[in-house]
C-alpha cells in the first residue's frame, strides 16, 4: 500500500515537473515571439521614418519677385514659409508635431489676403494647398503611417505652392499691363483742326 502511495506521489511530482517545464518553455517561446515582433515593428517604423525624412523637402523660398515681396507684406504667407523651412529631426513624433504646425499656418493663409490677390483664382489655389496639407497631416498621425501617401503629398504640396506663386505673379503682370494700357490723363488734348465745310464728304 505504501509503495502504491509513493508511486502515485512520484507520478504527481513528475507530472507537475513536466507541466512546469512546459509552461516555462511556452513562456520562453512567447517572449521570443514578442521580441521578434517588436524588432520587426521597430524596423518597420525605422523605414517609415527614413522615407519621410528623406522626402521632407518643401519649397520654402519664394520662386519669383512677387512672392518675395509678399514675404515682407503678408504676415501669414511669411509665417507659413518659415514653418516649412524648419525641418524636424530624430523622431516620427517630431514630424507629426511639425505637420500639425504647418496645417495651422496653412489655414491662416485665408486671413488678411493682400487686396490685389483677394481674387477667386488665388483663393482657389490656397484652398487646394490647404487640402493637401491637411491630408498629409491626417495620414502622418495614423497609427500605421502610410509613408508612401505622406511622401506623395509632400510633392503635391510643392506643386500647389508653385501654382499659387505663379498665379500671384500673373495677377501682378496683368495689373501692370492694364496700367500701361490706360492713356495718361495728364496729356493735353489734341486740338481739333478746322474743317473746310466745302470739302466733299465721303459717303
Amino acid at each position: 500500500m505504501t509503495i502504491k502511495i509513493n508511486f502515485t506521489y512520484m507520478k504527481y511530482k513528475i507530472s507537475l515537473f513536466l507541466l512546469l517545464v512546459f509552461m516555462l518553455n511556452s513562456c520562453q517561446d512567447e517572449n521570443e515571439k514578442r521580441l521578434a515582433e517588436n524588432k520587426k515593428e521597430a524596423k518597420k517604423k525605422e523605414i517609415i521614418f527614413n522615407n519621410i525624412n528623406k522626402a521632407w523637402v518643401f519649397i520654402d523660398e519664394p520662386i519669383n519677385e512677387v512672392s518675395e515681396q509678399n514675404v515682407n507684406t503678408w504676415k501669414e504667407w511669411r509665417e507659413f514659409l518659415k514653418e516649412l523651412d524648419q525641418k524636424p529631426r530624430k523622431t516620427i513624433g517630431a514630424f507629426q508635431k511639425k505637420s500639425a504646425a504647418i496645417a495651422k499656418k496653412a489655414m491662416a493663409l485665408n486671413n488678411n489676403i493682400p487686396a490685389q490677390f483677394n481674387q477667386r483664382q488665388i483663393k482657389s489655389r490656397i484652398s487646394s494647398l490647404i487640402t493637401k496639407v491637411k491630408m498629409m497631416d491626417l495620414f502622418i498621425h495614423l497609427h500605421k503611417i502610410p509613408d508612401e501617401k505622406v511622401t506623395f503629398l509632400i510633392g503635391e504640396i510643392n506643386k500647389e505652392l508653385v501654382s499659387l506663386e505663379r498665379q500671384m505673379d500673373n495677377i501682378v503682370v496683368r495689373m501692370l499691363d492694364t496700367t500701361r494700357a490706360i492713356p495718361n490723363s495728364n496729356m493735353a488734348p489734341t486740338p481739333l483742326r478746322n474743317i473746310d465745310q466745302n470739302l466733299p464728304k465721303v459717303e
